[in-house]
């Protein structure tokens, strides 16, 4: 049976086909749109029909909507990951999460925290860098201890060329203090995220008792990694929660 796994966003879709071993294979990752989403998939996936396709997404239904279609074209069955109060499985231990309505935590943060838990190497504070800048913390036993939404530094930036168009949405470097507007501005928006970061992480190591470790996830965690240097990239984190999920559903 040949299953692929797809993870939804707000500027990409990632997709990695399901091995043997449970675990996502190699991933793709492809910006998106409504009217090609159909033509990337078309040249991303290897078979022209796959048995079973897993996706998360928390895009805006339309493009949803774009990308089950295309799917469902390939596709002899579609399953739709959703966020659990709790999740169990034999050998993975339970993941609970805050949350006192699951439909209101997003199943990308879901997944991740399925996939951070999985590792086995105790808690830890996920931090997923994409259109939002989100952080949830997980301890060592599985319980979700809540988590912080804020915008990513790309969506700040976008955010000021929106209302003021004379400032530029990129380019720039990270300084501890800037010469010029471009370099300001990248030292800005990076400058907050981190500063979010470091809070929570000591936060966090108040509450638990100790540092959890940090992954960072989603397309812009790249550029906030070399600022973060107890930090772990976990690129395909959400993937390898959906990997899990898929372990134990049932296609519909």
């Amino acid at each position: 049976m040949t299953a692929w796994l797809f993870d939804l966003g707000n500027t990409r879709l990632k997709c990695a086909p399901l091995g043997a071993d449970g675990r996502p294979g190699p991933v793709c990752a492809l910006p998106h749109r409504e009217d090609d989403v159909a033509a990337a998939l078309g040249e991303t996936l290897p078979q022209a029909r796959i048995d079973t396709a897993y996706l998360a997404s928390v895009a805006h239904p339309a493009l949803r909507m774009a990308v089950l279609q295309a799917l469902t074209a390939r596709c002899r069955r579609i399953s739709l990951a959703r966020t659990q109060a709790g999740f169990a499985r034999d050998g993975f231990g339970r993941v609970r999460i805050a949350y006192a309505d699951p439909r209101k935590f997003g199943v990308d943060r879901f997944l991740a925290l399925l996939g951070a838990h999985a590792q086995q190497r105790g808690a830890a504070l996920i931090c997923g860098v994409g259109t939002a800048l989100t952080l949830d913390l997980i301890d060592e036993q599985g319980l979700h201890h809540g988590g912080l939404i804020a915008p990513s530094p790309t969506l700040m930036r976008e955010a000021l060329h929106a209302r003021a168009p004379q400032l530029p949405e990129d380019g720039g470097d990270t300084l501890d203090f800037a010469a010029d507007t471009e370099d300001a501005l990248a030292s800005g928006a990076n400058g907050a995220a981190l500063a979010l970061i470091e809070r929570s992480l000591e936060r966090a190591q108040a509450r638990l008792g100790q540092r959890p470790r940090l992954l960072l996830h989603g397309g812009g965690s790249e550029a906030l990694a070399p600022w973060l240097p107890a930090s772990t990239q976990e690129p395909a984190l959400v993937l390898e929660g959906l990997a899990i999920w898929a372990g134990i559903e049932t296609p519909a």
